[in-house]
């Protein structure tokens, strides 16, 4: 059975689509998995844009409109991660209702392991659109108090829908005793931090290259948190390739 995962965030520039983009390919190129994942950040669309996807004929927009099927609007990237991406144009946000996502990827269900749901950030309409459609949420926050203190707010509307969060990815720590540590944020807001990954300037090299950086530098500590944590929600152990063994295959391949 598909699980459907929303990644959500309250506020933007937190690292939401880069730990979904990111976790989406940890799953499908690492663990082998049939992943889609779908920009539901309709009105402000950057998903494809991290993946190279200048140019997208076909939508979610256009699927929510009628004019396509969800499998016309999928494009496969390399990592063997499926993109539903939305439409960088204005003009595309006439007609259509983002009340419709769930409804709309019903036909892909039984050919996928996961469903990623790219959220827009904050409590917006499309935002809450994408609660409604998941099954299950990641919140994705930095380890400050004012990003944290949007969690307890969005989980008054989770509450009320019904969706069941998984915890909190505390993303870009920098180690610093200004920050919040994972005690705090679990005592704030009565969910558990399940991931921690830290500042990693190769994450921001893969994004100028518009590939993930779970498969441009796998053994960075950003990259092994990720994939821990990909292996934990499907339950499976992943075992990452040792210093010596990554130092052999170098050598096989000069």
């Amino acid at each position: 059975m598909v699980r459907i995962i929303g990644i959500v965030s309250g506020k933007g520039g937190v690292g939401k689509t880069t730990v979904g983009l990111n976790l989406g390919a940890a799953l499908a190129h690492h663990l082998k998995k049939n992943v889609t994942i779908v920009d539901c950040n309709v009105t402000t669309s950057h998903l494809g844009l991290y993946l190279g996807m200048y140019y997208c004929p076909i939508t979610l927009n256009k699927v929510l409109r009628g004019e396509y099927t969800v499998e016309e609007a999928i494009q496969q990237h390399h990592t063997g991660l499926k993109v539903i991406p939305a439409s960088l144009s204005l003009t595309d946000l006439e007609g259509i209702d983002v009340t419709e996502i769930r409804n709309s990827l019903r036909s892909i269900f039984d050919k996928n392991d996961v469903i990623l749901l790219d959220a827009s950030p904050g409590l917006g309409r499309e935002a809450v659109a994408t609660l409604r459609a998941s099954d299950e949420i990641l919140y994705i926050t930095n380890p400050y108090i004012p990003f944290a203190m949007d969690i307890v707010r969005n989980q008054e509307i989770v509450n009320e829908i019904g969706v069941k969060p998984l915890g909190i990815i505390l993303n870009m720590i920098h180690g610093k005793k200004y920050e919040m540590n994972k005690k705090e944020i679990e005592e704030l807001t009565r969910l558990p931090v399940i991931a921690r990954i830290p500042f990693d300037r190769n994450v921001h090299k893969s994004l100028a290259l518009k590939v993930p950086v779970v498969t441009y530098k796998p053994n960075t500590l950003a990259s092994r948190e990720i994939i821990r944590l990909a292996s934990d929600l499907i339950g499976e152990t992943y075992e990452f390739e040792g210093a010596l063994r990554r130092f052999l295959r170098k050598l096989r391949l000069r």
